[in-house]
């Protein structure tokens, strides 16, 4: 099976600045693979690689086995939703939709007969009249996501589009943007710096830093096995400790320890609280073990003690995972 898209050895250089360097991708035809980093980190510049906004300095970039490098973005199989949905004010959602195959010379029956049923894929049939004015954050963004179907792409674009939301609604359109890949079988690119987010939608996700991929895998493979101390800091909430301490591996490796692995044990290690956090359904306990610190989360139900007091923890070693690279 031929792959959405590939990259091979593509770097994008400004300048000294190397925003991407030399870095190896294949997304798989169908899937919702998400570029999670943080800013500056080349996530954005592939995703512009790809849809065409950007040309690399070197290497090779495929979408379904054609070469892409020098095609424009308009004769290329995907359509790009930005992050400030780029809707025309002047237009009404009905127009905003069926801009493209305006663009390229469609009837304006055949058009807007194309624009409603776009629109009824995002649940929005029968605010074709209304401006983008009069829609709310979550309408917006589903006019911009009908306004990239309209064209049939092979590959969806996503240029972290949610995150102008608030949290409730952001939840919500992770799950609705999920149901629509899988009922479509599109192959969807999503860019975020938001974890969460790319956990929980993503077949599989690639963590950048620096212009390159440190690691590449499902949700679970990036969580519970992250590759380097970078990969366990930045996707969700680690310890980074020695080795030996979380008891699989040498002195001078280091072991990814997840917090909700340590749990409050009468006759485990000796902590001293450091600092307390109430978050709801979990209490985060800052803790000095050994001279090293380490944060827990501890459920709601269970009876924590309070900064400065003497505790005890400990945790499986199984679930500490001893990582390839410090770095």
């Amino acid at each position: 099976m031929t792959d959405a898209v590939t990259f091979r050895g593509v770097s994008r250089h400004f300048g000294t600045v190397k925003a991407v360097d030399e870095v190896d991708l294949a997304i798989r035809d169908g899937e919702f693979f998400a570029m999670l980093g943080p800013s500056g980190s080349g996530k954005t510049t592939c995703l512009r690689l790809i849809a065409g906004f950007e040309q690399p300095t070197a290497g090779r970039i495929e979408i379904f086995g054609e070469r892409a490098e020098g095609v424009p973005p308009y004769l290329r199989n995907v359509n790009t939703v930005f992050q400030n949905y780029a809707l025309f004010p002047h237009m009404n959602v009905l127009d905003n939709v069926a801009f493209g195959l305006r663009v390229k010379g469609v009837g304006r029956a055949e058009r807007h007969r194309a624009a409603e049923e776009s629109l009824e894929l995002v649940e929005l049939a029968g605010y074709g009249a209304r401006r983008a004015g009069e829609l709310s954050g979550g309408q917006r963004q589903r006019v911009a996501l009908a306004r990239a179907l309209i064209n049939k792409p092979r590959v969806v674009l996503l240029d972290e589009p949610l995150g102008a939301l608030d949290l409730k609604l952001r939840e919500q359109m992770q799950e609705e943007l999920r149901k629509l890949q899988r009922a479509l079988g599109l192959t969807f690119v999503f860019v975020t710096h938001d974890q969460d987010e790319a956990l929980s939608m993503a077949d599989r996700v690639a963590v950048f830093a620096g212009g390159k991929i440190q690691q590449i895998g499902s949700s679970e493979d990036i969580y519970r096995r992250p590759a380097s101390k970078f990969v366990a800091d930045f996707v969700g909430s680690s310890n980074v400790v020695p080795a030996d301490l979380a008891g699989v591996g040498a002195a001078g490796q280091w072991a990814s320890l997840r917090p909700e692995d340590i749990i409050l044990d009468a006759s485990g290690r000796e902590a001293t609280v450091t600092g307390k956090f109430f978050h709801g359904r979990v209490t985060k306990l800052s803790l000095n073990v050994n001279g090293q610190s380490l944060t827990a989360l501890i459920p709601a139900h269970e009876t924590t003690p309070e900064i400065g007091e003497t505790t005890h923890v400990s945790w499986e070693p199984s679930r500490a995972h001893l990582m390839e690279h410090e770095a």
